[in-house]
């Protein structure tokens, strides 16, 4: 059975290879993202990209809006994200999305002061 088209499917794991250590996106954010490209999708789209074919990226860097982890995942999702000091809430549950969400427009620091050297 074919989750989606293939063009969505390396759309969906482009951007989550891009997901920063110590990060964190939502499957909605990532279905807004590829949707404004292709203009198909959403988040349930992702979460069936991610469960079908998602093993080969950083898949516990993919949470829900609130920044429940991956069900069926989460104690492997959780050493993960530890390991990379992801911000977790409280009870260390869930990713804290206020401080971790990611989308792709951001500018890392180190490309801001690249960007902001003198040229030569």
């Amino acid at each position: 059975m074919r989750v989606v088209d293939e063009e969505y499917v390396e759309a969906v794991l482009s951007l989550v290879e891009r997901i920063p250590s110590g990060r964190a996106m939502s499957y909605g954010a990532i279905a807004d993202v590829v949707g404004e490209e292709l203009d198909r999708g959403g988040p349930r789209q992702v979460g069936a990209v991610m469960s079908a074919v998602g093993a080969a990226v950083p898949w516990w860097r993919v949470v829900t809006s609130n920044g429940r982890l991956p069900p069926g995942n989460e104690v492997r999702a959780q050493r993960e994200l530890a390991a990379e000091v992801t911000p977790m809430t409280a009870d260390g549950a869930r990713v804290d999305m206020r401080r971790a969400a990611w989308h792709p427009d951001e500018v890392s620091p180190r490309r801001a002061r690249d960007r902001n050297a003198p040229t030569r």
